[in-house]
């Protein structure tokens, strides 16, 4: 399960601009006026080899009313949520009143705390972080949210913070489809579950918001075992009023990371709405596999169909390799094409490439069309090969890679995905600039190769004067 950490701290310290830093998003909203962030945000953070949920919150001031209270109970509860808190002040105003009640805050609830000294930048750091001393939380890790400066190192201290992660067994990674179903409350996944499993495992009511936690549910289906994770609806965080159910938007994402394939829901009467694009942008993020299923698609009128249709086809155009599938899952209509969908996903992106069919498609793409001239010059493609799967992840080498635009990128994806004929699963690709790695190296023949290379030498050489 991923680790949650919370980023804390009064207003206009530059808590919204190292949450967009670390989750490598623009997320969180920021501006130079205190304030600006008043719900939680949630993202996704890369600590080492492993990852966290990162939570960003509203500023703390003393006295809260209003709004400013509101957004004081979702800090608290952020607080509560988290293993870890990173405690931001800045390094340009100094030790402040606020940020000695945040602290007091803090050692109240006896949480984990690092202290963060934001806007290093342009300061004596030595003596700024000296100042921070008297908050009793330990030395401060200076860093520069905004030009990145210093997020190495703090999040080598967050990585020895967090709790080791736990291991999974490899067998059942590649015998097993761990299928998270996500989407927003009441779009009909804990309907969904049910009908595949054939029982009432999961609460379903016609009540937003019944299914309060993320369970798992082994089932089997055409001799394929899978692992089915039913999560609490994602709703709008303005919307979201208890601890228990904000709570349910970090198992949302847990379970996103969990997943080998992310089963998405969608109400078909609702389209695809802002907050279906939010969970959309943590799935891709996070490379997953994914399936969309339209629910509630039966009784729906022919000119109602094709406008959600053509809604899909406009707003998922940077994932055309999504499949979507029509279902009802109060009826159980559609599901076995839903399933077949699921496991093509999985299958695609376990997929293992040969490394010289894999360089074949590259070159063939790059002889068709070439990148853009870059200072009078184009980057050249030599060869490409396999880095991962889950997504599946190709590092191409070559010369000048650091000038391909983006554009080239996505081409040379979509032709590796027509080739290959993957369906539902992103692919990523790593450019590497360098000489080929295997050039220099000599192979070592044996006595027998070698006699055999001088009597072909001696029988070439006989052949030259005979002529």
């Amino acid at each position: 399960m991923l680790p949650v950490v919370a980023i804390v701290g009064r207003p206009n310290v530059g808590k919204s601009t190292l949450f967009n830093a670390l989750t490598r998003t623009r997320d969180a909203l920021v501006a130079n006026i205190p304030g600006v962030t008043r719900d939680r945000q949630y993202g996704i953070c890369q600590v080492g080899k492993n990852s966290c949920v990162l939570v960003d919150t509203g500023g703390l001031v003393s006295q809260a009313e209003g709004i400013d209270y509101l957004t004081a109970r979702q800090v608290h509860q952020a607080i509560e949520e988290a293993g870890v808190v990173l405690f931001v002040v800045s390094a340009r105003d100094g030790l402040t009143a606020a940020d000695e009640e945040v602290a007091a805050l803090l050692r109240r609830h006896g949480k984990e705390v690092i202290l963060v000294a934001n806007k290093i930048d342009g300061t004596e750091e030595d003596v700024v972080l000296a100042d921070f001393a008297s908050l009793g939380m330990g030395h401060a890790s200076g860093v520069s949210a905004e030009h990145r400066r210093g997020l190495e190192a703090l999040m080598s201290v967050v990585s020895e913070k967090l709790p080791l992660p736990e291991e999974d067994s490899e067998e059942e990674d590649d015998e097993v489809v761990r299928l998270a179903v996500l989407g927003r409350p009441n779009v009909g996944k804990s309907t969904l579950v049910n009908r595949l499993v054939g029982e009432e495992r999961v609460m379903a009511f016609d009540l937003p918001g019944t299914t309060r936690d993320s369970i798992s549910t082994p089932m089997e289906r055409n001799g394929q075992r899978f692992e089915l994770i039913d999560t609490a609806g994602v709703r709008r965080r303005s919307r979201v009023s208890d601890a228990l159910e904000k709570f349910s938007v970090i198992k949302a994402l847990q379970a996103m990371e969990r997943a080998h394939v992310v089963l998405m829901m969608l109400d078909a009467r609702e389209g695809l709405t802002d907050q279906d694009m939010t969970l959309l942008g943590h799935v891709l993020r996070q490379g997953k596999a994914l399936v969309l299923a339209l629910n509630k698609w039966d009784g729906m009128e022919e000119e109602d169909r094709q406008h959600v249709l053509d809604e899909l086809d406009r707003r998922l155009v940077y994932m055309p390799w999504a499949r979507v599938v029509r279902i009802s899952a109060l009826h159980g209509s559609g599901l076995n094409e839903l399933m077949k969908a699921v496991i093509e996903a999985w299958t695609s992106a376990s997929r293992e490439f040969s490394s010289s069919e894999l360089t074949r498609v590259v070159l063939k793409a790059f002889e068709a069309h070439q990148p853009p001239m870059s200072q009078g010059r184009t980057a050249k493609l030599r060869y490409a090969h396999a880095g991962g799967r889950r997504p599946p992840r190709i590092i191409i080498h070559g010369s000048r890679t650091d000038t391909v635009p983006e554009s080239y990128r996505r081409y040379l994806e979509n032709t590796i995905v027509r080739h290959f004929k993957l369906r539902g699963t992103p692919i990523s690709i790593e450019f590497r600039s360098g000489e080929n790695p295997f050039k220099g190296r000599k192979n070592v023949l044996t006595e027998r190769q070698k006699a055999k290379r001088r009597r072909l030498k001696k029988f070439i050489k006989g052949k030259s004067r005979r002529r």
